[in-house]
């Protein structure tokens, strides 16, 4: 029997969750829980000039928002000694090797390769420099850079969505793995992490395709297990480009603010990029038992704003009055009434519109002054239910000759003020006699 899954997810805190972000956070969860495992979140916040308090607050909110929860918390700022501890390793096997040039004269050497017709990679001209060499730079205050040295050997895995994956040797530059600071790179303190923290499965995006090339000889560097890796194709916007943290239109933030359900959110994404689509009564729990990595397909998928708007409105259509009563902020809604209002809900908060067309002042559209009149004439006594419209619009039609549109609409604009809405036979009921009678006689009420 397989050993259950442990993945993280491991955002930088520089800017608000997107969509894109949410769709990798959701995949690594499924997995998780899918397989029984182990859900981690890691914040990389070593990119100290950028890294942001609030953002590290923002990403729990978003991913509690989610239903995302995680079995174990690392923040990347407290261990760099760790990282400290695997440059030394590096440095004593002769991996790591320190580098002093600038960025204009490395940016002058990719561009002669460039026209020579070669690949940009490094050239490994530090590996000859003298000890002499080496201080005259440090005494100029050059601090160096240190490079992780690649093996001349084939990079191969087996890809959980991509399939057999492989790299020549050759084509890639040995990576900066400490820069001229000491600060480690993420390509360093990823692996750091990923191999003493035992992560089996790193699920992320298709652009760590390189990186992962370059990591798997560092796990191997470092004595650390190589975990399997999966890259998902990156989530396109409806222009076709690679969504990115400026689009706060599509961060997490901007669409609860919106009233997009977290459900639906979930759906949505969990379904993008396969041959499946949501239906919009399908449950978290349903969602992490129908879970297949290998559902996700090669082409990048976009995000559609209106099909997400549209599965919005599905999920709440199918949501009981248990799961939002607490979110409703309506003093004296019950189950009748959501039940009778939810099938033309688009947003949540648009049940509060319902709760004043049926309880506070609405002016009426009362075309046929005649007509309602008559109508209101044949309104039964009270007790109603849901067959009182039936056997009251019956009547109206008996007495007036109109059907169809021509009798419904006018008593709908009379009752509601609106052309469209839910059904009168359950709103009735819920509107009472004495606002009904006003109603149809074009008195706001």
């Amino acid at each position: 029997m397989p050993a259950a899954p442990k993945v993280r997810f491991a955002p930088s805190p520089t800017g608000l969750l997107h969509v894109g972000n949410a769709r990798l956070a959701l995949v690594n969860w499924l997995f998780a829980r899918h397989g029984g495992g182990t859900f981690l979140l890691r914040l990389d916040d070593t990119d100290v000039a950028r890294s942001r308090t609030e953002y590290d607050a923002a990403i729990e909110t978003d991913l509690r928002w989610l239903g995302l929860d995680w079995d174990g918390f690392v923040r990347q700022s407290d261990r760099l000694d760790r990282y400290d501890a695997a440059v030394t390793r590096l440095q004593a096997t002769g991996r790591l090797y320190p580098c002093y040039e600038k960025p204009s004269e490395l940016s002058l050497k990719r561009k002669r390769q460039l026209s020579q017709g070669r690949p940009p990679v490094y050239d490994r001209a530090a590996r000859d420099l003298s000890d002499a060499d080496r201080a005259k730079f440090e005494k100029e205050g050059r601090r160096p850079h240190w490079r992780f040295l690649l093996e001349d050997a084939v990079v191969e895995w087996v890809d959980l969505a991509r399939g057999t994956v492989q790299f020549e040797p050759g084509h890639m530059s040995d990576p900066v793995l400490v820069r001229e600071d000491g600060y480690p790179l993420y390509t360093l303190s990823s692996v750091v992490d990923d191999g003493e923290l035992g992560i089996t499965h790193v699920i992320r995006g298709e652009d760590h395709v390189a990186n992962t090339a370059v990591q798997i000889q560092l796990f191997a560097a470092l004595d650390f297990a190589v975990p399997a890796f999966a890259h998902l194709p990156l989530l396109m916007g409806d222009d076709g480009k690679p969504l990115s943290k400026r689009l706060e239109s599509l961060s997490l933030t901007a669409l609860r603010d919106d009233g997009i359900e977290p459900r639906a959110l979930c759906l949505y994404l969990g379904h993008l990029g396969t041959s499946l689509a949501a239906s919009g009564a399908e449950t978290m729990e349903a969602l992490v038992a129908g879970f297949d990595i290998a559902s996700f397909g090669r082409a990048a998928p976009r995000f559609d704003r209106s099909e997400l708007d549209h599965l919005n409105a599905r999920v709440l259509h199918h949501l009981s009055f248990d799961e939002v009563s607490d979110r409703l902020g309506i003093d004296g809604a019950d189950g009748e009434f959501w039940n009778a209002v939810r099938p033309n809900l688009g947003r949540l908060a648009d049940a509060a519109d319902w709760w004043r067309i049926l309880h506070g002042n609405v002016r009426p559209v009362v075309a046929d002054a005649e007509f309602c009149a008559r109508a209101a004439d044949l309104l039964p006594p009270e007790p109603w239910d849901d067959a009182t419209f039936k056997s009251w619009t019956d009547a109206v039609k008996e007495a007036t000759g109109a059907k169809g549109k021509a009798l419904f609409m006018p008593l709908r604009q009379a009752l509601t003020g609106m052309e469209h809405g839910p059904e009168l036979r359950v709103l009735l009921p819920m509107l009472g006699r004495d606002r009904a009678l006003a109603r149809l006689a074009g008195e706001t009420s």
